[in-house]
């Protein structure tokens, strides 16, 4: 039996990975604050989309890494394979809410994808496989991630036991909420923005 003691350290230290705030670093050093330009989102779609894609590459590999790491952590520290699920989301919850960013972070998708390298290797080659030919038929590496994402959990199903597909949508359900509430903010700022008057108006 797993100590508790253990579980939390092991959910402390993924939370600790998962906030290392990679995007803003990298846009920083180039003079640019992530939270001001673009979609306001300070992760890898709107680094690439600001600074470019070869400037933006540390963000894709360093959001990557935070998820394996912790993932990696949990399977270490841990002696039942739900560890490392526990790592990886809160890897997620970091970068989604990291406490080095004053609570503002990404979409985590690409924190779920480097846990889940450690975690559900097979599954995940598999989703990168389809995330990749979808965004070369589209030209489009939106639609390739939608892909990858939502099509992991079935082919998961293929090769893995119900409790380790059911943890996966645990953590997928960390991406829908952070999109949700980003939603819900834009929203309301837009809200904000019709209902203040036009000072150059009349």
């Amino acid at each position: 039996m797993l100590a508790p003691m253990a579980v939390v350290l092991t959910a402390l230290l993924g939370y600790l990975l998962g906030s290392i705030p990679v995007a803003g670093l990298v846009a920083r050093s180039r003079g640019i604050d992530l939270r001001s330009v673009g979609d306001r989102n300070p992760g890898y779609w709107n680094a690439k989309a600001t600074l470019g894609r070869r400037a933006a590459l540390p963000v894709l590999l360093g959001d990557v890494a935070k998820g394996a790491a912790a993932a990696a952590l949990g399977r270490w520290l841990g002696d039942s394979w739900w560890v490392g699920y526990v790592a990886g989301a809160a890897a997620m919850v970091g970068h989604a809410w990291p406490v080095f960013a004053r609570f503002r972070g990404g979409r985590s998708i690409l924190t779920f994808a480097g846990a889940m390298c450690v975690l559900a290797p097979v599954p995940a080659a598999s989703a990168i496989l389809a995330c990749a030919l979808v965004s070369v038929a589209t030209r489009r590496f939106a639609w390739g991630a939608r892909v990858g994402v939502f099509g992991f959990p079935l082919v998961q199903a293929l090769f893995e036991a119900r409790a380790r597909v059911a943890a996966a949508g645990a953590l997928m359900s960390i991406i829908g909420l952070r999109f949700g509430l980003a939603a819900l903010a834009d929203r309301r700022a837009g809200s904000d923005d019709r209902g203040t008057p036009d000072p150059q108006a009349g």
